[in-house]
């Protein structure tokens, strides 16, 4: 398998600047400063008009858990069915059961529902209880890749269990490497990991444009500014892809 360059976004702009930089697909979603919710159709349309990137769509419809009531899983699978619809090339889900442990019965739920887009499971991966169970778990219901920090708050950091997580996993599902993912670290990440997939948002944080700013007022969560935008950087992604076209050279023969 060669080496892929995933770049979430949720934003048009974001995901035009993934395109310049040289990203091989994007993941869409709304809400990056709190993890990622899902897009809604019309930013999905407009990032399919104004990029030819493929799109897989992070379904995801509340901040927090994982373990959803029948109300948000009948969101999540109306989504992925809306989005197989609507040309999506693939869904990044993740349903947890109370005790840790892949939901298998909605997971194979929302599969079915995927048909032919493919399917990644996000970082839900990273705070269940068994990883090595959920990843042959994952394998048994057909998943493609698994997107994951090894389960610590940065890839770097969990670069251990990213390690035994790709050996184990082999040619049967993609490991993933996510969370803090920049050009730096990528070589010695594949290098210690043999991981040929990497996730980043590459942003940056753009001060506002308004001139008129009323202080004191929050819209969501207590300490983020108001007067902040978060944005790919198409030069964080350019930098990443040349690593990654380095070390994806033919090996030479003997």
């Amino acid at each position: 398998m060669g080496y892929i360059l995933e770049v979430c976004a949720d934003s048009v702009r974001s995901a035009v600047a993934a395109q310049e930089g040289g990203a091989d697909r994007i993941e869409l979603c709304s809400g990056l400063v709190i993890g990622g919710l899902s897009p809604s159709p019309a930013l999905f349309r407009q990032v399919k008009a104004y990029t030819d990137l493929k799109v897989r769509t992070l379904l995801r419809p509340r901040f927090g858990d994982f373990c959803y009531d029948d109300y948000e899983f009948s969101v999540l699978k109306e989504e992925v069915e809306m989005y197989r619809s609507m040309g999506a090339d693939g869904v990044v889900i993740g349903v947890l059961n109370p005790d840790g442990g892949l939901d298998r019965e909605r997971m194979k739920e929302l599969i079915d529902a995927a048909g032919d887009m493919k399917v990644t499971l996000h970082r839900a991966f990273d705070v269940c209880r068994d990883p090595f169970g959920t990843l042959e778990e994952s394998i048994a219901l057909g998943i493609d890749t698994i997107l994951t920090s090894g389960q610590k708050n940065s890839a770097w950091d969990g670069r251990g269990l990213l390690d035994r997580l790709e050996k184990r996993a082999g040619s049967r599902i993609r490991i993933m490497a996510g969370a803090g993912i920049e050009a730096g670290i990528i070589e010695g990440l594949a290098a210690q990991t043999g991981i040929t997939a990497f996730h980043m948002s590459g942003k940056t944080v753009k001060d506002s444009r308004m001139k008129f700013r009323r202080e004191g007022v929050s819209m969501g969560l207590p300490g983020f500014s108001e007067f902040e935008i978060w944005q790919t950087e198409k030069e964080q992604v350019r930098k990443a892809a040349e690593v990654l076209k380095s070390l994806d050279k033919p090996e030479m023969l003997d």
